[in-house]
């Protein structure tokens, strides 16, 4: 997780939990994006609805599972950002138990106004924030 500079606390719920005892394909989008609204908090008063003037949508999400989580595991749950463009960025997931890895993936995300229904730039204030936390 040294390639990380920012992790999360979690601990899995009963929601999370299928009928095969362990964390569900659905939960595991569900806690990166808690993970993911607590990374925005710590850049700044930011949001998904609000970077600074605009809001998220992700096109795709991708998640691997590398191995089971059970109720009331202790997660950490760690994020960053891979790549910055114009419009859109991309942030990696690392989920562990112990140290030991979880389940890991990405979502692209771009910038979207909700208002006019299109993407648009990465406001200049997040990214200069995203910019210096991440050492880019």
């Amino acid at each position: 997780m040294e390639e990380f500079r920012f992790s999360f606390p979690y601990r899995v719920r009963v929601s999370d939990v299928n009928y095969g005892g362990h964390v569900a394909n659905s939960a595991v989008l569900n806690i990166f994006q808690d993970a993911r609204i607590a990374y925005f908090s710590t850049l700044g008063p930011y949001s998904e609805l609000d970077l600074g003037g605009c809001g998220i949508i992700m096109p795709e999400a991708h998640v691997f599972f590398r191995a089971e989580m059970f109720l009331n595991d202790q997660l950490t749950v760690a994020v960053r950002c891979t790549e910055l463009k114009r419009s859109a960025f991309t942030l990696e997931y690392r989920v562990e138990r112990d140290g030991m890895l979880t389940a890991e993936g990405t979502t692209p995300v771009v910038c979207f106004n909700y208002q006019t229904r299109k993407p648009c730039r990465i406001p200049e204030s997040f990214r200069l924030a995203m910019t210096e936390f991440e050492k880019f």
